[in-house]
């Protein structure tokens, strides 16, 4: 399998043969760790880090992953570039593409990323964008078949706003890799149409589906995965959270949902999570509406059902896959 020069846009531009190579290979390179075996081999190389929207496990991941390989990282924040203001996205891939050897971008809209792709000249990796987020889908794949052995023939549900990156990747995750996909949340936020018939055809081809539905003891009865995430996104204004609140709230991934899953399910977040008050804009939520957990309950996400830091420590090994097989085997 040679993805050497590719990028790292969106699941769509994968098959599944290549999305398991990369899970494949993100074991190995985390069982080498865990070993103290070094794959320290690209020494001499960098990569540029650009972060329009902050983070805590992908810039940890990508720089920890690029330590550990012997490259360098440049970290440019929302302040630390010129990109889209006093430079276009194609002069500032030119230029960024003759000093480094990959650029990671974490920001906005999609078509920044892929216009980056397209003038960089070297591999470039989405590390969120307000459509889709890859590099969590390799994680959350890797983490799947660490608990549960595979991914075909299984119900994964996915409870909350479905119309952003975290519903429309899940979405193509799954009906790529053979699984029965629920999105179950109210029907104004379900994915688009279009993404929706374009993954009933990946499910086809791979033996999955594809299904929305309003109800929760039927979306939830008998899955194996339970999956949620926060119920505004970072970027959106604070004005949203009483819509959100009161349109979400039945979607809540408590006990009663986890109990209606499959007894051997596990329950999954890409992080962060408001599950208590000890974060401030927790508290803000509690003063303002009076919930103390929203998304998850503090009991399902500290349960041994909950897999969420699995899933954070593979960000690492899985973006760590994708910089060694864009980047080419040294």
């Amino acid at each position: 399998m040679n993805l050497k020069g590719r990028n790292f846009l969106t699941l769509k531009d994968f098959s599944p043969e290549e999305i398991t190579y990369l899970i494949d290979l993100a074991a190995d390179l985390k069982d080498k760790k865990k070993k103290g075996i070094p794959v320290n081999h690209y020494v001499g190389k960098n990569v540029a880090l650009i972060f329009e929207k902050t983070s805590t496990r992908t810039r940890c991941s990508f720089e920890v992953a690029a330590h550990d390989m012997g490259m360098g990282t440049t970290y440019l924040d929302p302040s630390g570039s010129q990109i889209g203001k006093k430079e276009s996205i194609p002069d500032t891939a030119r230029v960024l593409g003759r000093m480094y050897d990959g650029i990671e971008y974490r920001g906005y809209g999609q078509e920044i990323v892929e216009e980056l792709a397209k003038y960089a000249g070297v591999p470039v990796w989405n590390g969120l964008t307000n459509e889709y987020h890859p590099t969590q889908m390799l994680a959350d794949l890797l983490t799947i078949r660490e608990h549960l052995g595979d991914y075909k023939g299984l119900k994964f549900v996915y409870m909350g706003d479905a119309r952003y990156n975290m519903g429309n990747s899940l979405m193509i995750a799954c009906a790529k890799m053979g699984m029965h996909f629920v999105a179950c949340t109210s029907k104004e936020y379900f994915p688009s149409k279009e993404l929706v018939a374009q993954c009933e055809e990946y499910a086809k081809a791979s033996g999955g589906s594809v299904a929305l539905t309003e109800d929760v003891e039927s979306g939830t009865k008998d899955a194996d995965v339970i999956y949620t995430d926060v119920w505004v996104s970072m970027g959106e204004p604070d004005e949203v959270w009483a819509e959100r609140i009161k349109v979400l709230s039945p979607y809540q991934v408590n006990k009663k949902v986890m109990d209606n899953a499959k007894d051997s399910a596990i329950f999954m977040h890409c992080l962060p999570a408001f599950h208590d008050l000890k974060t401030k804009i927790g508290k803000e939520v509690y003063e303002k509406f009076g919930m103390k957990e929203l998304e998850v309950t503090d009991e399902v996400f500290e349960s041994k059902q909950s897999v969420v830091f699995d899933e954070a420590e593979n960000r690492m090994h899985t973006i760590k896959a994708v910089m060694v097989a864009t980047l080419g085997e040294q």
